[in-house]
């Protein structure tokens, strides 16, 4: 063992009695500990969160978008989704029309919801979004059957608005009126060519999330380009990848090779503006905590200067027998990486026991779970993240030692090993 780290060891464990320097270094590595654990812990809570709103709203958003820019629509979905499949990581695309308009139940009319409607293609939007597979109560049918064309809505909407897939009878049908539709009945239909609104026959009720369930309702293409007057063009087209990961290079393999009219967008820049949020609140609270670990680095300032002030002689004995000033300041520098290797060894090992347990265990429940998706907090170990925290609490606990380590090597031999005990 180098001789340096040896005394450096001794220095701070080789005392047999405790005295007020020894009680200040164990508070330091403590101290260290402690917010390393915490933030073990805060950071693993938080990647929970983030993972767990990130896959509900990925089960309902695509992992890439291409939309036309502005208002504009596409009019070749076709050629676009052939370009997209043709791309490694690629499963599926599907094109789609989607718009508001006004839902009302042909039984009690009175009744009414603005919702969202999308225009898909039933064979293809099946592989592109979940929502085929959560439909329950009756099948994803929206093809036209008896003259009236299919239509799939949220549980939570039926039950508001009282209607069901019921075949030939008026609580299985609703009428949809798009902006255009409700100008042309306000006007008579007067000057236009336009056709009287449509019914449709509910065939398939789904169950996602009740925000999702109670705005959206999906039809065939052809429906949604009637009802929206679209002609032949299509909103956008959704991607779904093999791995979600690689959105972001799907992104820019289509933004080299498409027009420079359409817009690609991945499931991040969807919802940009809360995964900021959710990232920033992260860090904000590893800032938080990292104070932790910077009191106790100065802790280990002040333990490691009393230690050279109680070793002066030993430091002075050491010069004389040739240690190099520079050889001084690392013994005490390395003083100050044992204490934050401890500490930070000994905070990972209660951070991540901590994180297991209520991975495994669900230790902690989650106040007013009846109201969420989860009952207890979820936790999500990242390695990036504890690899980040040991580096900066050894980080701190090395810079801690400089000062101290510089005081001891400018110690002079001789006044030091004639100075008294």
């Amino acid at each position: 063992m180098d001789f340096r780290l040896l005394i450096a060891r001794r220095y701070l464990a080789g005392r047999r009695r405790v005295s007020l320097i020894s009680f200040i270094t164990g508070i330091s590595v403590a101290g260290v500990a402690l917010g390393v654990a915490a933030l073990v812990v805060v950071l693993s809570v938080m990647n929970g969160f983030y993972y767990i709103v990130r896959d509900l709203l990925v089960s309902l958003d695509p992992h890439v978008r291409i939309v036309g820019e502005g208002k504009a629509g596409i009019a070749n979905p076709d050629s676009l989704a052939a370009v997209a499949l043709a791309l490694p990581g690629v499963e599926s695309a599907s094109p789609y029309v989607e718009g508001k308009a006004l839902l009302l139940p042909e039984q009690g009319a009175e009744v009414n919801k603005v919702v969202v409607v999308r225009g898909v293609e039933p064979q293809m939007y099946a592989g592109a979004s979940r929502v085929a597979s959560q439909t329950s109560d009756g099948a994803f049918d929206l093809a036209r059957r008896n003259g009236r064309p299919g239509l799939v809505a949220g549980a939570s909407l039926a039950s508001r608005l009282a209607f069901l897939p019921s075949a030939n009878t008026a609580a299985g049908r609703v009428l949809l009126l798009s902006a255009s539709d409700i100008e042309d009945m306000a006007t008579g239909f007067a000057g236009t060519a336009a056709s009287p609104p449509t019914l449709f026959d509910v065939r398939g009720l789904f169950e996602m999330e009740d925000i999702y369930d109670e705005s959206h309702v999906f039809v065939e293409t052809s429906e949604a380009q009637r009802l929206f007057r679209t002609g032949d063009f299509v909103t956008g087209v959704e991607l779904r990848l093999a791995d979600l990961e690689q959105a972001d290079a799907v992104k820019h393999l289509l933004t080299t090779r498409l027009p420079a009219s359409l817009e690609v967008v991945t499931w991040y820049d969807l919802r940009k503006s809360l995964y900021d949020v959710m990232r920033l609140e992260k860090w904000a609270a590893t800032f938080v905590l990292g104070l932790i670990i910077v009191v106790a680095s100065c802790n280990i300032v002040g333990s490691l200067t009393m230690i050279v002030i109680e070793k002066r002689r030993d430091v002075g004995a050491l010069r004389a027998m040739g240690v190099t000033r520079r050889g001084i300041r690392q013994i005490f520098m390395l003083e100050g990486v044992l204490v934050g290797v401890t500490g930070t060894v000994s905070g990972l090992v209660i951070g991540l026991g901590l994180a297991l347990l209520q991975q495994q265990f669900a230790l902690v429940p989650l106040a007013g779970a009846e109201s969420f998706l989860i009952d207890a907090y979820p936790v999500f170990i990242e390695g990036m993240d504890l690899l980040t925290v040991s580096v900066a609490a050894i980080g701190l606990c090395a810079a801690a030692g400089l000062y101290p380590a510089a005081r001891a090597a400018a110690i002079e031999p001789a006044k030091a090993v004639n100075s008294e005990a």
